[in-house]
């Protein structure tokens, strides 16, 4: 397994503009971007130099390690790395041609956080800034809701 295959490139980005919307969850004290999954999940080095993962699907943001080196050994751990890099959902989506093109990650179209499916069917790529507007409104707005409240979602242009 070679850990890049399942990253993508966070280079460039105008990550405070992204990130606006998730505004709610991120510590307004400053964070780095670090690592970033196929599924746009990101690895936040916190100034305290912990490593934290968004999770954009869920809408958590969870304390992984207490450094880069801590986070690097637990990566090797296969559980970690599968879960953290959603591997063989990547492998799955790459065996079924789903590739990603340049500024794209993959998204859920039903948000797991709605009880959509960790699976090839229920993925599309979608451009980034387009997966982090869409998932923030989303989070945005069932935060404070509790477990098991209906939902009803109205996509507008």
């Amino acid at each position: 397994m070679q850990v890049e295959d399942y990253l993508i490139d966070h280079q460039g980005f105008d990550w405070p503009l992204l990130l606006a919307g998730w505004a709610w969850l991120l510590p307004a004290d400053g964070f780095t971007v670090w690592l970033m999954n196929r599924y746009g999940d990101l690895f936040l080095v916190f100034e305290d130099d912990t490593v934290h993962m968004l999770d954009v699907g869920a809408g958590s943001l969870d304390k992984l390690a207490e450094s880069r080196d801590e986070f690097l050994r637990m990566l090797d751990e296969v559980d970690n790395a599968n879960d953290w890099l959603m591997i063989p959902l990547v492998d799955s989506l790459v065996e079924a041609g789903k590739i990603l093109e340049p500024v794209r990650c993959y998204s859920f179209i039903i948000p797991p956080v709605l009880g959509g499916k960790y699976t090839v069917e229920n993925t599309a790529a979608l451009r980034i800034e387009e997966h982090y507007g869409a998932y923030a409104s989303i989070h945005d707005q069932i935060k404070d809701l509790p477990d098991g409240a209906q939902v009803r979602l109205r996509v507008i242009n």
